[in-house]
């Protein structure tokens, strides 16, 4: 559901942190997918507008001074003028909700379950379902569309709004309360009724396959997921191969994914991007393991935070890519507080791999294309890769 400032820490931007470098992807309904903090696709790459973000920040921010004189809403103000801009990955949060968006981001969240991202043509398609959650247990399934939420519309809402109505943010809904959700899957269209639950975020697991294949699966990047797959890669028995598996990875923190770039990079380049025409860069840290066979396996569902990691492993030849061409979300947000305590995200930038492609709008294309049986021949190569090293 996005990344955050890898000169910040993760949470409090009230705390003295001036920038919170966003890379979104998606709010899951109740965890980040893509961060969000945040993602969608669009078939054209986005632009930072010559205005900057400085004129975008500062209009959302009037607007929302306006309303507040006016004893109207400033977040639903502030939402307007950011739908005003075009800035497709705008996001307007109630302290509240950008609360809860941080803790998502830490791990914990109130929610149902699942992962969701707006379609180009407006519609909200559900990604991914946590095992065991109250969505899974409802039978809701990846690729249902999500049609409504307690008799809300969703259809050509920004994500992070469904997010929050499921989340219930508005009402600072806890867990244990009923969402009722109108959903299609195949043209039939029917109704189901969950029950938010306090749910954590496990988004690194591991598992091996025969023949020396460890499997890395990283759903989200949230606090300590970085580390997390360090300790995986030290752990792997000696001349195992490894596939790290990035499917369905909607992005998060992208220190975190910096962390994970560096267990299997000896330092170097990780990404470039520009806040408003500034060119920085991000490291990965010394002393990764550059030898060991490594394939990514991705997916459309790879997005944002996941795809800088991507796009590192594979301009610095450290890893072949298995699968499908990556979501394409590789635009910088960053977040201001407006006066009301509410706060705005707006795209201020772009990222780039290490060799100077840009992601935003046309992702990554994989070294070797595959369809279901993706996992199994991200083994093939790797064990090919092994035997021949």
């Amino acid at each position: 559901m996005s990344g955050r400032d890898p000169f910040c820490q993760p949470r409090r931007i009230r705390r003295g942190a001036a920038l919170t470098l966003v890379f979104t992807s998606v709010l899951v309904a109740g965890a980040a997918t893509g961060a969000l903090p945040q993602s969608q696709g669009k078939s054209a790459p986005e632009e930072v507008r010559s205005a900057g973000s400085a004129a975008n920040h500062a209009d959302v921010a009037r607007a929302a001074e306006e309303a507040m004189a006016d004893g109207t809403s400033p977040v639903q103000a502030a939402k307007r003028a950011v739908s005003r801009s075009g800035d497709r990955w705008g996001a307007v949060y109630s302290p509240g909700e950008y609360e809860e968006f941080e803790e998502s981001l830490d791990g914990q969240y109130t929610g149902v379950g699942l992962w969701a991202r707006s379609e180009r043509d407006g519609r909200i398609e559900v990604t991914r379902v946590r095992a065991g959650s109250p969505a899974a247990t409802a039978g809701i399934r990846p690729g249902d569309q999500l049609r409504s939420v307690d008799g809300e519309k969703t259809h050509g809402r920004p994500v992070t709004e469904v997010v929050s109505l499921l989340r219930g943010d508005a009402t600072d809904a806890p867990a244990g309360t009923t969402v009722r959700l109108g959903l299609e899957r195949g043209g039939r269209a029917w109704t189901e009724t969950v029950r938010r639950a306090q749910l954590s975020t496990d988004s690194v697991t591991v598992r091996k396959l025969a023949g020396r294949v460890t499997v890395i699966k990283v759903d989200t990047f949230t606090k300590g997921s970085g580390r997390q797959v360090r300790e995986a890669v030290r752990r792997t028995p000696p001349r195992a191969g490894i596939v790290l598996d990035l499917r369905g990875n909607s992005g998060g923190l992208v220190t975190e994914a910096v962390t994970a770039a560096s267990a299997f990079l000896d330092g170097g380049l990780v990404a470039t991007y520009d806040v408003d025409g500034e060119q920085r860069a991000l490291h990965a840290e010394s002393g990764g393991d550059t030898t060991r066979p490594l394939v990514a396996l991705v997916d459309g569902g790879t997005m944002s935070a996941a795809e800088l990691l991507t796009g590192a492993v594979q301009d610095r030849g450290r890893a072949l890519v298995v699968g499908s061409r990556t979501f394409g979300k590789g635009s910088v947000q960053m977040p201001s507080r407006l006066p009301d305590g509410s706060v705005a995200e707006l795209t201020v930038g772009h990222y780039r791999t290490p060799s100077g492609r840009g992601v935003d709008g046309r992702g990554i294309t994989p070294d070797l294309e595959t369809g279901e049986d993706a996992l199994q021949r991200a083994g093939t190569v790797l064990r090919g890769l092994a035997s021949s090293s």
